[in-house]
């Protein structure tokens, strides 16, 4: 069998060093803040941003939560983030996304300052992570990817890594990271996605597979090769008749069939996704090292 990466483990890990950062930012009196807006009352974001709240509290860092009806409009939100932006008590700001249809997203995100943008969406953060320039902000999920194969001793450096998907979210920044010099970097990458011709050749060339294409299961025993290192970055509700809940999560790799072939996997739930929040609070650590310093500057 292979090896199970705990996200739950590394998770924790992360969360035990941004808890002793606070401590020493508090032994200066200085309390990191992070600011969470919502739009709109889907389910599915408004659980993300409970949780993340709650993590807030629970690592002793000034949280801040805007519950906004569907019915803002877009000037009323740029007003808020512009506030946002100029209150020192907060260092890093997040949007939920997505954001309600007539809301334009890219424009909310060029909106925030950079130096807060701790999702790592904003254009500025987006060149900084090409550059390699280590002051820009990484997007969380590909940053706990990252952090789950250095943890788990997994070597990137002359890997083959193929990652199937190409948002901004997810795709595109983990290929940057992947390529990137340094731990967790040097490797070779391809990226696939959904106009890819047989996708399978090119994944079964991998020594590492990144599947975040958002579609259950997709990723079978046939596209892996023997020896294989998978992360499943997917998170995917599907029916399951006769359980409790009526659904269940799975991933978008069918790992009853995929894990046997694996050197290491990561499950779902308990892979990835414990992963985002983590690396959200050490992101929103990260603002507040960097601003505090140009804060006393000014």
């Amino acid at each position: 069998m292979p090896t199970l990466i705990s996200g739950t483990a590394v998770a924790e890990k992360v969360l035990a060093e941004c808890k002793a950062e606070i401590a020493a930012f508090k032994a200066r009196g200085i309390t990191p803040g992070l600011a969470v807006v919502l739009i709109g009352d889907d389910p599915a974001s408004r659980a993300y941003v409970r949780s993340k709240d709650k993590k807030c509290k629970d690592l002793g860092l000034h949280s801040v939560k805007h519950e906004l009806p569907t019915t803002t409009t877009q000037a009323e939100l740029i007003a808020l983030v512009k506030q946002l932006n100029a209150d020192p008590a907060i260092h890093g700001i997040l949007v939920q996304s997505p954001p309600p249809k007539h809301i334009d997203e890219a424009e909310i995100v060029r909106t925030i300052d950079p130096a807060k943008d701790v999702d790592g969406f904003h254009p500025v953060n987006v060149a900084k992570l090409a550059l390699e320039d280590p002051t820009g902000f990484v997007p969380c999920t590909p940053l706990g990817c990252q952090r789950l194969l250095i943890d788990a001793g997994i070597e990137t450096a002359g890997a083959h890594a193929v990652v199937i998907g190409r948002s901004m979210i997810v795709g595109k920044p983990m290929a940057l990271l992947l390529m990137a010099k340094g731990p967790g970097g040097d490797a070779t990458v391809t990226v696939t996605h959904s106009r890819t011709r047989d996708l399978g050749s090119i994944t079964r060339q991998a020594d590492i597979i990144i599947a975040a294409i958002g579609r259950p299961e997709f990723l079978k025993a046939e596209h892996v090769k023997e020896g294989a290192v998978v992360i499943d970055v997917g998170i995917n509700r599907v029916e399951a008749p006769g359980t409790e809940k009526g659904y269940k999560l799975v991933g978008d790799v069918a790992f009853d069939e995929v894990a046997p072939k694996c050197r290491a996997i990561t499950p779902v739930p308990g892979g990835v996704g414990p992963m985002t929040i983590a690396l959200l609070m050490q992101n929103t650590l990260k603002a507040c090292r960097q601003i505090v310093p140009r804060l006393s500057q000014a």
